[in-house]
């Protein structure tokens, strides 16, 4: 498939709407990540976020919540969770929603913190400061997905942390982006279009059992 093939789009596109549809995804894990609190199961946290999505008249969902606890932060997209933990007063979290508004797909995720510890905290700062960093390495233009991720798991190293390069960034559009079969951003030979591609960081600690995750849209 070319690369033209490969960033195409639907006729219904608009930036303006994939802006609009990150927009109102990153509001719904904001006001879910204020609500998750020790004691709650993930379970109940998925449940939190898909009643937010309902009441802000989404047009659907295109991948399920996902909510991650503790050592379960290490966990891929594509793995189930182990078991159904509950929150402890010092842990670890993340939210990944994947959401349709307008006809254009939202995609976006973040670590939380709750309590004090220090490990943690800085583990779920990396994976903002990561993002960021190749972000702005794709913003100098002409820099394609294999290399924004080979920049990203020599930063990670170097910042001493643990890249997961079973996660390497997809495509969005108007719904559904599947049709392209575009593959990951990290495999991308060109240079990522803007408001098409999502980035994804997921770090591992070195020595604990426990990650962080981060994703939004390259706009």
């Amino acid at each position: 498939m070319d690369i033209d093939t490969r960033q195409a789009v639907g006729s219904r596109y608009v930036l303006e709407q994939m802006l609009y549809a990150r927009d109102r995804t990153w509001e719904v894990i904001d006001w879910a990540a204020r609500r998750i609190e020790p004691g709650m199961c993930e379970s109940e946290a998925v449940a939190h976020c898909r009643v937010m999505l309902q009441e802000l008249g989404m047009d659907r969902i295109w991948h399920p919540a996902i909510v991650r606890f503790g050592p379960n932060t290490l966990k891929t997209f594509r793995q189930r969770s182990d078991g159904d933990p509950r929150l402890r007063e010092n842990d670890i979290f993340f939210i990944d929603l994947g959401v349709v508004w307008h006809g254009h797909e939202g995609d976006a995720g973040a670590t939380f913190v709750v309590g004090d510890d220090a490990g943690m905290k800085a583990c779920a700062e990396a994976a903002r400061t990561l993002f960021e960093e190749v972000k702005r390495r794709w913003q100098t233009g002409g820099v394609a997905g294999v290399e924004l991720y080979a920049f990203a798991e020599q930063r990670a190293a170097e910042l001493g942390w643990r890249l997961n390069l079973d996660v390497k960034g997809h495509r969005v559009s108007d719904f559904p982006h599947a049709i392209y079969q575009a593959g990951d951003l990290g495999d991308f030979d060109a240079c990522p279009d803007i408001g098409l591609w999502i980035l994804e960081i997921q770090l591992a600690h070195p020595t604990r059992p426990f990650g962080a995750f981060y994703e939004d849209l390259l706009a």
